[in-house]
């Protein structure tokens, strides 16, 4: 089980594919940033917010989650607003969680 919540059946292609790579990282961590990102903003994406997320999949688990976390500075170059909402994501979810509880 992925743990998504994102049905792939409506997804073209290009995007079913990501939603599986978002969702299958290596770190269980990466997998839940990842893939709960990919979960809430996927289908919406343009066509250069995939190009970039593509791009952020490619990077090495240890390497994205020390710019997440804040351990390691972003590198200019993915210092954009779509990384900037990945990085605020999780913070956000544990705030829903939290009013939930």
């Amino acid at each position: 089980m992925s743990g998504s919540t994102l049905t792939s059946a409506a997804l073209d292609e290009r995007r079913r594919r990501i939603l599986f790579r978002a969702w299958r990282r290596g770190l269980r961590e990466m997998d839940l940033v990842m893939g709960q990102f990919a979960d809430a903003n996927l289908p919406a994406m343009s066509e250069a917010e995939l190009d970039e997320f593509e791009r952020l999949l490619e990077i090495p688990d240890p390497q994205i989650l020390a710019w997440i976390t804040g351990s390691e500075p972003i590198p200019p170059h993915h210092d954009t607003p779509l990384f900037i909402r990945l990085c605020s994501a999780p913070r956000e979810a544990l705030a829903r969680a939290e009013g939930n509880a």
